[in-house]
């Protein structure tokens, strides 16, 4: 069970793909990127190579630990996200080579079916009502919007209102049965999130997602004041230490780590028992690939608190190809009534279309976030 080869794809429409394969000729498929900066996760991957050759590939433990202290420096997006595809990498293998999915491996399952939520509106927000109604044709219970376009630290009223408006919209069209959880995407600054927060209560919002940038801890306990809503945040934390002082703090009711970037399925399913732990539920984050996604649901159908998931199907970034066009059991993703049923092939459960990777890989791609600036011409949050 030796790591034998590891190789790295770049594939439409902003993903980074890895391939470990052993020297008996298994092969364990993970997701390391961070988006707009795929080369320089690509990097960090194989400079990890360096030393996983040659390691066997069943001590995935042990691996984890010596790629996370091994070196001086530590944590962050780049580093953590490439543990995270060859963690994710090296538990397909160990499931592949005992013949059962990962979730076994961690326990067993908890539930027979998963809930799914997908994106509507875009970037900035527009025609979300009409998107919401055809999500929930397509067999969602539940969806997600950002709150708003670009904001300023304190901006105008009407901006609050036109928010407002937007999101009303969408909750008069779906009714209260179907889920609206609401992002501000760290694009709200706090003077300006009490507002919309407040204004926003009476809507019933499944979770109020980053409310402020995850880095400003202390204004979380602040901003539960103006809501009833679960409050969630995550995407942007890279390991329970990171996730530590938010849980501490009491103000957060649901943690979205992201199995692309938090060290991968050892370090979330750790992240998911410490949230266990403060009564917290789990959501985990991912607009990325088909690969990340069901490494989430591995991590979904082993832990307790896990109450809902992303998918990035049919996401607005996803221009170019889409999670489907890379697997060759697209059924494993089928929605029924909003849920997903539990998989049951070995490892991540997916077959992965090895051929129309390579294929795509060789034009790649050069995804970067925007960048937006306010009428004074100041750079400002995306």
């Amino acid at each position: 069970m030796k790591i034998r080869e590891i190789e790295l794809f770049k594939v439409a429409p902003r993903w980074l793909f890895l391939k470990i394969t052993t020297e008996s000729g298994l092969v364990g498929w993970g997701e390391p990127v961070v988006e707009g900066k795929a080369d320089t996760v690509k990097a960090a991957v194989e400079e990890m190579s360096e030393y996983i050759i040659g390691k066997d590939a069943r001590h995935i433990e042990d691996i984890w630990q010596v790629l996370y202290r091994g070196g001086f420096y530590r944590g962050g997006p780049v580093l953590m996200s490439a543990i995270s595809g060859i963690d994710q990498a090296l538990w397909d293998i160990k499931g592949k080579a005992l013949g059962v999915p990962v979730y076994e491996l961690l326990g067993g399952a908890v539930r027979d079916k998963m809930k799914i939520y997908g994106w509507i509106g875009g970037d900035k927000p527009s025609d979300a009502a009409e998107q919401a109604l055809q999500k929930i044709e397509q067999g969602f219970a539940a969806v997600k919007m950002n709150a708003c376009a670009e904001m300023e630290w304190i901006d105008t009223p009407n901006k609050i209102r036109d928010a407002v408006a937007c999101i009303a919209a969408v909750r008069e069209a779906i009714g209260f049965d179907i889920g609206l959880g609401i992002d501000f995407h760290g694009r709200v600054h706090k003077g300006m999130a009490k507002d919309l927060m407040k204004e926003l209560d009476s809507l019933k919002p499944m979770f109020i997602e980053e409310p402020v940038l995850s880095e400003n801890k202390e204004a979380f306990i602040q901003l539960a004041q103006y809501t009833t809503a679960p409050i969630a945040t995550g995407e942007r934390l890279f390991s329970r230490w990171d996730f530590k002082p938010l849980l501490e703090g009491g103000a957060i009711d649901i943690v979205q780590p992201d199995l692309s970037h938090a060290g991968g399925i050892s370090e979330v399913k750790r992240i998911a028992a410490m949230a266990e732990a403060y009564d917290v539920a789990l959501a985990p984050h991912c607009p990325l690939g088909p690969i990340s996604f069901a490494a989430a649901l591995q991590i979904d159908f082993n832990c307790i608190n896990a109450f809902i998931q992303e998918t990035s199907l049919g996401i607005h970034y996803n221009q170019g190809a889409d999670l489907l066009d890379y697997i060759e059991n697209p059924e494993v993703f089928a929605l029924k009534d909003g849920y997903i049923k539990r998989p049951t092939l070995p490892g991540l459960g997916i077959v992965v279309n090895e051929k129309k990777v390579r294929e795509m890989a060789k034009a790649g791609h050069n995804w970067r976030n925007p960048v937006w600036r306010n009428t004074d011409g100041s750079v400002t949050e995306w």
